[in-house]
This record gives structure tokens, C-alpha cells and sequence, in this order.
């Protein structure tokens, strides 16, 4: 049996999962609400305060559901409760990122300021970091969005392997090279 997808989903206090047909599982919380169409093969039940995921037969392809549709409801029950975060770091003499309303624009060095709308649900804001180093922090319910906004972010100007300037995650380390050195 797949060890992730056995393990129960505890629902904390103040938190609602219901199981509608096709396997569309709402989760109401604090922070929100949350719902999503998972994979109908597999059998979600609410017993007490647990949520439980188990699946048809031993094919591979169930196995691998198996742990995807508990890990699904898991960040889902997260989400709602304590929400997701990630922290972007933008490093570079004269790289700049700024806020208004619910535009974020970025001084990447372009001929252009890059402006970004925040997408529905999630929040973005703006922090001096350590070392003088502005800091992203994307907020949200739902840690797919939330990634996948973190990464559209740091495609504008990916970190380079020489000096480091760029955009990247406050937890990324990058990998440096030695520039090239003059003749002698």
C-alpha cells in the first residue's frame, strides 16, 4: 500500500470537507474555501474528523493516484487553515520591485518596467530583506497558484551564475562561476 496515501487527513477544528459526486471534494475553512476534482477511480470518505483515501486495486496506475489524491486534500485542508507562502529575493544594483493596488512592477534592468497583475486569490507584498535585498512574499490558499505565480515571477529575470542578479527563491542557493580572468 502506497504509505502516504494510507495515512488519514486530520480536519482540524473549524474546517468542513463534503464529497459531492465525481469525487469533487469542497474544503470550507478560516482562510477560504477551496474545491477540486480529483481522479474518480478513487474512494474519499469523511468519517469523524479524518478524511480517508483508498483505491480500487493494486494497478500502478491506482498506486500512483493513490498518494496524489490524499496529498491533494491534505495541501487543500492546509491551504484553508494556515495558507501557503513563498519569498522571492530580487538582488542587483538598480533591480528594483514595487507595489500599487494590485499591481506589482519590476525594474529588471529592461528597457521597460515589467508589470504584473496578481491573479485571483492570491496577494503579493513587498519587504526589505537582509542585506538590502528586496523581498517578494506571495500569499495564498492554494499552493498551486502560489507556485506557479512565485515561478512566472522569476522567469522575468532568472538569477545569473556570475554576480547572482536576478530573481530567486529566498531558500535557492545558486551555483557560481568564476569569471573569466585578463592575460597577463
Amino acid at each position: 500500500m502506497s504509505r502516504i496515501g494510507r495515512m488519514p487527513i486530520a480536519i482540524p477544528a473549524g474546517v468542513t470537507v463534503s464529497v459531492a459526486e465525481n469525487n469533487k471534494v469542497t474544503v470550507k475553512g478560516p482562510k477560504g474555501e477551496l474545491s477540486r476534482v480529483l481522479p474518480s477511480e478513487m474512494e474519499i470518505k469523511v468519517e469523524g474528523a479524518e478524511v480517508l483515501v483508498s483505491r480500487p486495486n493494486d494497478l500502478k496506475k491506482m498506486k500512483s493516484l493513490h498518494g496524489l489524491t490524499r496529498t491533494l486534500i491534505n495541501n487543500m485542508v492546509v491551504g484553508v487553515t494556515q495558507g501557503y507562502e513563498k519569498k522571492l529575493e530580487v538582488n542587483g544594483v538598480g533591480y528594483k520591485a514595487a507595489k500599487a493596488g494590485k499591481k506589482l512592477t519590476l525594474s529588471l534592468g529592461y528597457s521597460h518596467p515589467v508589470e504584473m497583475e496578481d491573479p485571483e486569490g492570491i496577494e503579493t507584498a513587498i519587504e526589505q530583506g537582509a542585506g538590502g535585498a528586496t523581498v517578494i512574499v506571495v500569499k495564498g490558499i492554494d499552493k498551486e497558484k502560489v507556485g506557479q505565480f512565485a515561478a512566472e515571477i522569476r522567469d522575468k529575470r532568472r538569477p545569473e551564475p556570475y554576480k547572482g542578479k536576478g530573481i530567486k527563491y529566498a531558500d535557492e542557493v545558486i551555483r557560481r562561476k568564476v569569471g573569466k580572468t585578463g592575460k597577463k
